[in-house]
């Protein structure tokens, strides 16, 4: 009889423990429920807490925010080479060294945030409305006559150009301002608004002047 009951006591111990032990292995796979009806998992979480650097903090309208601005920064550049070669003005030339310095560097680092954010930067095309500019960015149509203007004609047409692209830029990044979450973003839109301001200042003032 006692050779019996410590048969049965062990049984029942065992069995306990693969109770314990099954439930063990249901929370870590399958989360435990939290005051309030959250759920939690083994090693989840908010997606931004695990990440580094510019990942940490990001929402949707950092995303467009970078992934727009890529695109317009590209353009700018484009134009900034087009100037290098085209045009007659010193002044001109010197603004597009400077733009191109700018804004080479903020493309590299917008890249890399969408690429942590799991993002891409939207296509080039997609700011062609129609024929319209959208953000100050400029048409096919807009591009091909500038890249068919030269000497003074070109000067002014890519100041004036120019300048509406900076508008846009600087119109985006203050909408970035109220809107976005990361740090790093929002503190690059306000270099944006900035820098640009001033250039705009400065591309105002020459068409003033004879080129």
């Amino acid at each position: 009889m006692t050779r019996t009951l410590k048969t049965l006591a062990a049984t029942a111990a065992l069995a306990a423990a693969l109770a314990v032990g099954a439930c063990s292995s249901n929370d870590t796979t399958s989360g435990h429920q939290m005051p309030g009806g959250a759920m939690t998992a083994m090693g989840s979480g908010p997606a931004t807490a695990s990440a580094g650097g510019s990942a940490a903090v990001h929402n949707q309208a950092d995303i467009t925010f970078a992934s727009s601005m890529v695109p317009h920064h590209q353009q700018a550049i484009e134009m900034a080479d087009m100037a290098l070669t085209q045009a007659s003005s010193a002044e001109v030339k010197n603004l597009a060294t400077q733009i191109k310095a700018a804004q080479d560097p903020e493309i590299a680092t917008m890249t890399g945030w969408l690429t942590a954010w799991g993002a891409a930067p939207m296509p080039s095309g997609d700011h062609d409305m129609g024929g319209t500019s959208m953000d100050g960015m400029m048409s096919a149509q807009a591009m091909v006559a500038l890249k068919d203007a030269s000497g003074t004609a070109f000067d002014r047409m890519w100041l004036q150009l120019m300048i509406k692209h900076h508008e846009g830029a600087v119109a985006m990044a203050k909408t970035h301002l109220a809107q976005g979450q990361s740090p790093d973003a929002k503190a690059l839109a306000q270099a944006v608004i900035d820098g640009q301001t001033k250039e705009i200042t400065t591309m105002t003032t020459l068409l003033k002047t004879p080129l």
